[in-house]
């Protein structure tokens, strides 16, 4: 299984969510030169999102999930330093209809210090 989780910055909620480099090989090829590969992801409450995650077409990767991502963040109302949390199923015989799953978390904060983070559904 392939798994990665950020704590979200100010980009992250306003424009786009930069993924670790390391996490493409778990998402669907980008053949034929293609710079941009769809995809969708369902959340713990069985919703499924649709998003884009595309790459430079020179240079470092550097890739970004835009297409979809903000109407994640303003459904979940996400802020910064909550966390999201991308996995990825081996694909078996008989494997689930989608190999994509996304969570967020928010952030559990006391008089300014932060506890940890409860799961949104």
């Amino acid at each position: 299984m392939a798994r990665f989780s950020k704590v979200l910055r100010k980009t992250d909620i306003k424009k786009r969510l930069s993924l670790p480099t390391g996490f493409l090989s778990s998402l669907p090829s980008f053949s034929g030169g293609a710079h941009a590969v769809d995809f969708q992801a369902v959340d713990g409450s069985g919703r499924v999102w649709a998003f884009r995650c595309s790459i430079r077409k020179k240079g470092h990767p550097k890739p970004v999930i835009s297409k979809g991502w903000l109407a994640f963040v303003q459904s979940k109302n996400l802020k910064v330093g909550d966390k999201v949390q991308f996995s990825r199923e081996k694909n078996e015989a008989g494997a689930k209809a989608h190999a994509y799953e996304i969570r967020a978390e928010k952030e559990i904060k006391i008089f300014g210090v932060v506890f940890g983070y409860a799961p949104i559904i």
